[in-house]
């Protein structure tokens, strides 16, 4: 049976901009989401995918441009999967993720909120990231203009990032606006040699070919750290790749490979070996020092992470005899930047690895009243530890996307802190959480920070305070 055809949906104005990012629409009943698009925006529409209450589709043709629309920086905008809001203001992005976070807390929440304050811009809106990640792949996404010209295309590599919802095929890049110049720099030098020596791209469906990935780190205080990641051992080319590099770029302080036969790029559970310099660069925030090894995970947005953690410092309002357990710890960064107004801090995280980090964080800046722990966070958070620790004045807690596990959540409850600080970068799975926590706490004060200009994403920290017992 032949599936039905989808609609075309003619001259639909976009009204606002939801859920993901997404631009909306509205014909007759539904809603329909598309991407890439601004309010005043007037569009003809081919729907990909139809429910009862909404549709999602992509834009066929613009009868209107929306006078919101500026001319993005990036040539590879509207094709690369980042950066999807470089066509909108900044000022008009900050509104819209001050909105996302009303949203979520209004419409998952559920809960009474105080107002709240003005999200936190970045000075940066570009150049910000610290951290990027490329992909090698002999499956180049070709342009509509590469297309157009019908001539044969004979180098089919790329050096780049992949096109959203497509695994196997990656956009090459020649300019990122995410990262510093030094990071456009060593990319393209890199493909140049890569193409020059015949060095064989990844193929990822025949799982052939010698490069992986390239990241590349860069620190506030000017360090700089490059990870090849190659699919086998071939010492010969490895080893004049890396020569090239680390004679090409001398500002390199930490020039690592590692060797990854898996079918996925993750390097999490592989070894990443030194080839020169040392394996780890340095961060600073105020008087502190962090090192930064190659799986560390640190705030991609160097200079904006300083000003949520001083969000979540003064949401703390310690006076120093509080005892602070801080959940999801990672390496221990915002453990050690709240430990000098703090009792002691105890940090708590699933990766034994961060915990290492974690410590030498501590140690390198001589800081004596930490103490972190690896381990499924709701065991460890037992009778038994707390007895020996100490029961928390204060839970810190900045978890992954997907948010805190409810068992977490239940046995937050359960330890009852004076004060909750709640960190998150996905404000829907936090106004969750907090769903759960108003059971015995109060909504105080909620801080968005934008980490991420040209995108929709937004950081939230949220204060949550025992709500007062009222006597009979």
């Amino acid at each position: 049976m032949a599936r039905a055809k989808k609609p075309l949906l003619e001259k639909v104005e976009i009204t606002d901009i939801g859920s993901e990012g997404k631009a909306l629409g509205r014909v007759d009943d539904k809603v329909v989401f598309v991407p890439m698009l601004v309010p005043g925006d007037v569009v003809d529409i081919q729907v990909t995918r139809k429910r009862k209450n909404f549709m999602e589709g992509y834009v066929i043709k613009f009868h209107k441009y929306s006078d919101l629309r500026q001319e993005p920086e990036c040539s590879h905008f509207g094709v690369c999967g980042g950066c999807k809001w470089q066509h909108l203001p900044y000022e008009k992005q900050l509104e819209f993720k001050q909105q996302q976070v009303y949203d979520n807390f209004t419409r998952i929440g559920r809960f009474d909120f105080p107002d709240i304050k003005t999200i936190k811009a970045s000075d940066k809106t570009y150049y910000y990231r610290n951290k990027l990640e490329f992909t090698f792949s002999n499956r180049r996404w070709l342009t509509k203009d590469e297309i157009s010209t019908g001539s044969e295309i004979k180098n089919m590599n790329a050096l780049g990032f992949h096109i959203p919802g497509m695994f196997d095929k990656i956009l090459d890049i020649d300019r990122c606006y995410l990262q510093n110049d030094i990071s456009n720099e060593i990319r393209n030098s890199v493909r140049k040699y890569a193409l020059e020596n015949d060095l064989s791209f990844f193929d990822i469906r025949n799982r052939e070919g010698l490069l992986r990935t390239l990241i590349i780190r860069t620190s506030g205080v000017g360090e700089l750290m490059v990870i090849i990641n190659f699919y086998y051992e071939d010492v010969k080319n490895r080893e004049k790749l890396l020569v090239f590099l680390r004679d090409k770029f001398p500002q390199i302080t930490s020039l690592m490979y590692v060797i990854n036969p898996k079918p996925h790029d993750s390097i999490g559970d592989l070894d990443v070996k030194l080839f020169s310099g040392r394996d780890y660069i340095i961060e600073e925030m105020e008087d502190l020092k962090f090192r930064v090894g190659p799986k560390s995970f640190y705030q991609t947005n160097t200079q904006q992470s300083y000003e949520l953690y001083k969000v979540a410092r003064d949401f703390a309002d310690m006076s120093g005899n509080e005892i602070v357990y801080d959940l999801y710890t990672g390496t221990g960064t915002i453990a050690n930047f709240v430990a000098s107004l703090a009792k002691k801090v105890i940090g708590l995280e699933y990766i034994p690895e961060a915990i290492v980090d974690a410590k030498a964080n501590s140690e390198l800046n001589g800081i004596d009243n930490t103490s972190f722990y690896a381990g499924d966070i709701k065991d460890l958070m037992n009778d038994d530890f707390i007895s020996k620790h100490g029961r928390p004045d204060i839970v810190i807690t900045d978890p992954p996307r997907p948010g805190m596990h409810e068992s977490v959540v239940r046995t937050v409850l359960r330890v009852v802190p004076e004060k909750i600080v709640y960190v998150s970068c996905n404000p829907a799975t936090q106004a969750r959480d907090i769903a759960i926590l108003t059971e015995k706490y109060e909504v105080v004060a909620v801080q968005p920070v934008d980490m991420f200009p040209q995108t929709h994403h937004v950081e939230n920290v949220v204060l949550l305070r025992q709500k007062i017992k009222v006597k009979s």
